[in-house]
């Protein structure tokens, strides 16, 4: 009898713990609040990128750009373009400054740099303007490359193509002609304010347009119209 009273007791007290223990909240939730999904994971941004939850990345902010003035050469015609930068030359006896007699100054077309002075100009016949000097340091004097043996002469500041250079004529008393495309220059008349020179930053022998004009070009000889001329 006592054995059995023992069996009925232990029944009850293993039947009380179940439900003791079924009665109780899940963990984490004793205080009735559920636990936040995600807790301490990283989320992304708007930008893509990840971040600490809740943290966005600050935009940069955009400066302000400084415009600054690029100095350039003087606007060329095509026409202009095909003897200075392309060293091509103009039709004999056509030529704006052939049989100009005016005291003054002819400069560059293309840079404003003055060139030669009217006094050391004469009259060659040879359909171009014709000078037995330049101003010192003006005019570059180099062999062209087209293997005549011709002598090209250049704008010492910006390298345009002028003409060419011939010595031994006995024309003047300096021996010397610079034959010259009057398409090359600007004539500025004796008391007349010279425009000012255009330099450039890099060495005028480095610039960029005139190799990348002199570069794909197709020189074309320079054959004068009149018979027994030559340039």
């Amino acid at each position: 009898m006592k054995r059995r009273n023992w069996l009925v007791l232990g029944l009850i007290a293993a039947c009380g713990s179940t439900f003791l223990f079924a009665g109780q909240p899940p963990k984490g939730d004793a205080e009735g609040n559920k636990p936040r999904a995600g807790s301490g994971s990283q989320e992304k941004d708007d930008s893509g990128s990840k971040s600490e939850t809740g943290s966005k990345k600050s935009a940069k902010g955009k400066g302000t750009v400084k415009k600054v003035d690029i100095p350039s050469y003087n606007k060329l015609s095509r026409e202009e373009e095909y003897v200075l930068l392309k060293k091509g030359t103009e039709r004999a006896f056509v030529g704006k400054y052939t049989d100009t007699k005016d005291e003054g100054t002819y400069i560059c077309k293309r840079c404003n740099s003055a060139l030669y002075n009217s006094k050391d100009k004469f009259h060659s016949g040879c359909g171009w303007p014709s000078f037995d000097d330049e101003i010192k340091g003006a005019v570059k004097q180099q062999l062209e490359t087209d293997g005549t043996g011709r002598i090209e002469i250049v704008c010492n500041n910006c390298k345009g193509h002028l003409g060419h250079v011939f010595e031994g004529e006995r024309m003047t008393s300096k021996n010397t002609r610079h034959c010259v495309n009057s398409i090359s220059m600007v004539f500025i008349p004796k008391g007349k304010e010279i425009p000012k020179v255009i330099k450039l930053k890099a060495d005028a022998g480095d610039d960029p347009n005139l190799q990348d004009e002199q570069s794909g070009s197709d020189k074309q000889s320079d054959t004068p119209s009149k018979p027994g001329s030559k340039k």
